[in-house]
């Protein structure tokens, strides 16, 4: 039962390898855990138990901690609207209750003041607080 247990714990490892999550990895120790269990002689049932619980205590406490370690460099910046709200950017046309056009990294966006009674002229820098739809709520910078 022993080379059952490892066959399987080396199919995982190779599956592994083309997810990349680490889930596949944390049970393949569980198997080849099972397969020491089967090597000893321990029952099937021993053997299940020892594959459950080596599986979930290296994908409780292994898996967070490689994880932590792969994307310690990953890139914190923001994209989609998040990368938007909070930049500071430039009035193209006037900014009133009903009009306004801002710039945003290069493609055009209707605003309207965060303030209804703010009147923004071209030229001036507001920052992006929200977006509403496909208007982008600013305040005078």
């Amino acid at each position: 039962m022993a080379w059952l247990w490892l066959a399987v714990g080396v199919a995982l490892v190779v599956a592994e390898v083309f997810t990349t999550t680490f889930v596949l990895l944390m049970l393949a120790a569980g198997a080849l855990a099972a397969a020491v269990a089967a090597a000893l002689g321990l029952p099937l049932w021993l053997q299940g138990l020892v594959f459950a619980a080596v599986s979930a205590a290296a994908l409780a406490g292994v898996r967070p901690l490689i994880q932590r370690r792969v994307n310690r460099n990953a890139d914190p910046a923001p994209i989609g609207l998040a990368a938007i709200e909070g930049a500071v950017v430039p009035v193209i046309e006037r900014i009133d209750s009903d009009h306004g056009l801002i710039k945003i990294e290069g493609e055009l966006w209707t605003a309207r003041p965060l303030d209804h009674t703010q009147v923004i002229e071209p030229g001036e820098r507001v920052r992006v607080i929200e977006i509403k739809g496909a208007i982008a709520l600013v305040w005078r910078e």
